[in-house]
């Protein structure tokens, strides 16, 4: 694997692991606010989340740094994670300051959580583009893309869209690694710069029952081993 698509990749994986360390001790947060607990362990505890949740938005950013000098091509899913990295940011600065954004952002929105997780759903589609066709990787990006949407349920159970978030951080943590274990098995491909140029075969999720295509080359092979052939 090309070593710093290998860094982008694990920077995303750590990252998103980050985020559901950050919503755990989010959770445990609550749980002492409400049970009283002093207000300078409260705060001590703020901080570390804090400190969490700034490391994870950092390593989402490194990631998307790595991936695209590494890549070739893709450039909409490098603008893709751009966005993405901007849009969690956005939102969750609105989550954690709701008190002084309430005049634009609604966090129990329906509409806003169906958006959401549908412009994160696009986002992991443009995955795809990392090696299409292949089945295993077409069946972990459908995976990940039903995760997202699931996120849309806790809008209907009346929680916040805090909750949508944190499913897409389980959603691309089970992408990120998925795609490091299909690299590292050969199972997909990625060319990066600075690697020799390939000849790929790609077959889709519905193509079982068709004959196996071949490339260009190939077929040339083929053609002038006939010729060969024939003179003799």
């Amino acid at each position: 694997m090309h070593k710093k698509l290998d860094i982008g990749l694990k920077l995303g994986l750590a990252g998103n692991v980050l985020f559901l360390v950050f919503g755990f001790f989010t959770f445990v947060y609550y749980k002492l606010a409400y049970k009283g607990t002093a207000p300078s362990k409260l705060l001590i505890l703020e901080r570390f989340e804090y400190f969490l949740l700034f490391l994870g938005f950092a390593m989402i950013f490194a990631s998307a740094y790595f991936i695209t000098i590494s890549v070739r091509m893709r450039l909409k899913l490098k603008l893709a994670m751009w966005l993405y990295g901007a849009m969690e940011a956005f939102l969750m600065y609105c989550e954690l300051h709701s008190y002084q954004t309430m005049s634009f952002y609604h966090p129990y929105s329906l509409t806003l959580a169906i958006v959401h997780a549908l412009i994160s759903a696009a986002i992991c589609f443009l995955f795809l583009d990392f090696d299409p066709y292949k089945k295993p990787f077409e069946i972990l990006i459908i995976v990940t893309i039903g995760i997202i949407l699931a996120g849309m349920m806790g809008n209907i159970f009346e929680i916040r869209l805090y909750f949508s978030i944190l499913f897409n951080a389980i959603a691309l943590t089970v992408l990120f690694s998925g795609i490091i274990y299909m690299l590292n098995k050969e199972i997909i491909e990625i060319d990066c710069h600075g690697d020799k140029a390939r000849v790929a075969e790609y077959r889709g999720f519905f193509d079982d029952d068709e004959p196996e295509k071949k490339t260009d080359a190939q077929m040339a092979a083929e053609s002038h081993q006939d010729d060969n052939t024939t003179e003799e």
